[in-house]
Parts: C-alpha cells; structure tokens; sequence
C-alpha cells in the first residue's frame, strides 16, 4: 500500500525522533522558519473568525497555533497515531476551537463546509495530488482560498528526502507554484497568487545581507542600502519560481 509509510510514519521513529515531532516547531533546528513562514500565511489570509481546514496536519502544531489566532480549525491526518497526538496536545493547551480528524486527504468527503483550507508542508507527500487539491476546493464555500506553503524544484531528490523515502516509504516530491496552479486549474480554482517563502525573505534580510554589509563601511550608506535592495528583490523576484507560498481562490 503505497501510503502505509504515511499512516505508520509517527511510530516507525526512534523516540527521540518522536519526541522532536511532538513538540515542533520549538523542537527544530528550523524553527524560525517554521514560525515566520506561519506569520506570512496569516498575513496573507482573511481574518477570524473563520473555519480552516488544515490538511496533513501531523501532530497538529499548525492547527494549535490557527486555533489560538481565532479560526475553528479541523486537523486531518492520514496517520491515526498523529491525530492521536494532536488531541492529546490540544487538550494539554486547552484549546477549545480545534479538533482533529484521521482522514485520507485525496478522498475525504465535503462539501463547501470551510472558508480557508491550508497545506503547509504536506501536499508533496501526497500519492495523488491533483486529489488532494480537488478536496480541498470542493471543501471551500465559493470564494474561499486554498493557501499552500510547500518546497519546490529539487526536494525530492535531496538526501534528506531519499533517505525519508527509504527509511519509512513515504512519498516526496517537487511542488513548485506553476505545478500547484496547473492542478488547480484543473480542480476549480479560478485566481492564483504566488510569494516567496517567508524565511527566503527572513534569509535575506537577517543572514546573508547582513554578512555582505559588514564588508560596505557605513559611510557608504546609499551602496549598503542598494545591496541590500538587490538581494530583497532577488529573493522577491526568482525564488518563487522555485517554490513559494500559493494562495488559490475557488
């Protein structure tokens, strides 16, 4: 069964690996960029309150943090031990406006029941993903978005995800936003947006601009501020070709 590695995924880890997926994103080396990438898609969503489908939720740390913001958040998981984890830690918070579901998000059943339906980091994991988008559009009411958070050109081949692959026989793949807006052309959807990961942006500002800055004296002021303009808008105009934040409207 080609999604076995998905539903068994949280109890083929070590436990240290277990308990890295049951406190993210505080657990990660890349935290920050868990968190500002987070902060972008609430930027970039209609306010609460409002009901959100968060698909491929895992232990549900998204889901925990839109409830907090005011959506009423349903987490779906293909892996029961995920969504089991996600109760547990959701009712540990206290959270009243979530609630967490085991469903295959290529088949799941619904009808115009949400506002917003998300993927953050989870579609490239999907067996099909022209279905998993054709679920989350026949779930939105009419004008309702889709927003997707996912990594692009060259993932699947990295060593990270072939060992994944290998490992526990999950499924890895490219989704860049020309292949997101393509299937969800195909789906339904009607206007497309693409921008770039908050944490390219994040990179840009804080890491290498700052790096490169160092070497411009600071009497240089109009040089150091052009620099980092060009890096800005490097990152604002070509990463997204390569992977990005996709905000889909049915």
């Amino acid at each position: 069964m080609a999604k076995l590695g998905e539903i068994n995924f949280l109890r083929n880890l070590s436990d240290a690996a277990r308990r890295h997926a049951l406190n993210k994103p505080f657990s990660d080396a890349n935290c920050s960029k868990y968190l500002v990438e987070l902060g972008a898609m609430f930027t970039l969503l209609p306010p609460p309150p409002l009901r959100l489908l968060d698909i491929g939720c895992g232990t549900g740390w998204t889901s925990r943090f839109f409830a907090r913001r005011g959506y009423d958040t349903l987490g779906i998981d293909i892996c029961p031990d995920m969504i089991d984890a996600a109760r547990e830690l959701s009712e540990r918070d206290g959270l009243e406006r979530v609630r967490f579901e085991v469903a295959d998000y290529e088949t799941m059943e619904t009808r115009g029941d949400f506002d917003i339906a998300v993927f953050y980091d989870s579609l490239h994991h999907a067996v099909d993903e022209e279905a998993a988008l054709r679920m989350a559009c026949e779930a939105l009411k009419p004008g309702g978005l889709c927003i997707t958070s996912e990594p692009g050109r060259g993932h699947a081949q990295s060593a990270k995800s072939q060992s994944a692959i290998d490992r526990f026989g999950v499924t890895e793949k490219d989704m860049p936003p020309e292949k997101i807006m393509a299937l969800g052309r195909q789906v339904g959807f009607r206007t497309f947006q693409v921008f770039p990961h908050a944490f390219d942006m994040n990179q840009a500002t804080y890491v290498p601009a700052g790096r490169l800055l160092r070497l411009i004296p600071r009497w240089l002021g109009p040089i150091r501020k052009l620099a980092a303009w060009c890096m800005l808008n490097r990152v604002y105009l070509l990463a997204p070709r390569r992977s990005g934040i996709v905000v889909l409207k049915k």
